[in-house]
């Protein structure tokens, strides 16, 4: 049986060439047109949710500061700043002696048979707290009572200082006993509530820097939002927004923020508002949030 020949290899031709190069060239041009936008679209998708996102991180912080502040410790110097005094925890004091628990004659100081109580008449060291406290105080923490006007508290009229936490000696005197430096409880208040704010943060101050609502080169926005924290109490009103650039960092590249606060919000004047507005920019993308907060001023 003869074998066939095998037929040599066949080439493209030239009109194949031109064909190929032709539709190579049309995909590639539409692929030039197209896909860049797209690309572009969904990286500045992607900038603006990041953006977004710390925007939105920044305003939660701020506003859990706010919303456990001591009552009416909130002072604004300028829009881009606000100080505030946030609570860890709090609750009620016994106000009275326990008549139907407490043995023998009682004062306010307490003891082992009695239980501690504020006398508002006289200075305080000593008292019992009716309330489990979330988070126990340490000794060095600061007990506030009563704070009616804003700089109160800083100045110390109506906050002391932690000396010593213990158990009451008896269930029925109290869930804890707290050791304060003598304080002297302001005449007539007659709340029942104290709070207790952490000696390793005390006042805080959130501002501002560079937050011009301007762009540089990059599109960036050029200011920080810090907080700081642990610098004391300050007794006078601040005059001006703190410069310090060492305090911690909560968001970068911040176009614009914008902090306005009415202290008597509402026909009941027991409540103020806060007005919280922040801008990061990136890239030439800007993310915008502002929200509104009410204060609880009501010691």
């Amino acid at each position: 049986m003869q074998a066939r020949p095998i037929a040599p290899p066949r080439g493209f031709t030239m009109v194949e060439l031109i064909i190929v190069i032709v539709i190579g060239a049309v995909m590639a041009a539409t692929m030039a047109v197209f896909l860049p936008p797209a690309f572009r679209s969904y990286v500045d998708t992607r900038v603006r949710a990041d953006l977004g996102d710390q925007t939105d991180t920044a305003l939660r912080r701020m506003l859990r500061d706010v919303r456990q502040a001591v009552p009416n410790s909130l002072r604004i110097p300028a829009s881009t700043c606000f100080e505030v005094v946030p609570a860890r925890s709090g609750g009620r004091y016994r106000m009275n002696a326990d008549v139907s628990h407490d043995s023998g004659v009682c004062t306010a100081s307490g003891g082992a048979t009695c239980a501690a109580y504020v006398d508002s008449a006289a200075a305080t060291s000593t008292f019992d707290s009716l309330t489990t406290l979330s988070t126990l105080p340490g000794v060095g923490d600061f007990v506030v009572i009563d704070n009616q006007n804003p700089n109160d508290v800083y100045a110390g009229v109506n906050r002391s200082a932690i000396t010593a936490v213990a158990t009451p000696p008896s269930a029925t005197q109290g869930k804890h006993r707290l050791t304060i430096n003598a304080l002297q409880v302001p005449l007539g208040y007659a709340g029942g509530r104290f709070m207790v704010v952490p000696n390793s943060q005390q006042a805080v101050f959130y501002y501002c820097i560079g937050a011009d609502d301007t762009l540089n080169a990059n599109g960036d926005g050029k200011g920080t939002l810090y907080r700081r924290k642990a610098y004391g109490f300050n007794a006078a009103y601040p005059a001006a927004c703190p410069v310090d650039t060492t305090a911690d960092v909560i968001a970068t590249r911040v176009r614009k923020c914008s902090f306005v606060y009415d202290a008597n919000q509402g026909a009941t004047q027991q409540s103020g508002f806060l007005w919280l507005e922040i801008s990061i920019a990136r890239n030439n993308e800007t993310a915008h949030l502002a929200v509104g907060a009410h204060v609880m001023n009501v010691p």
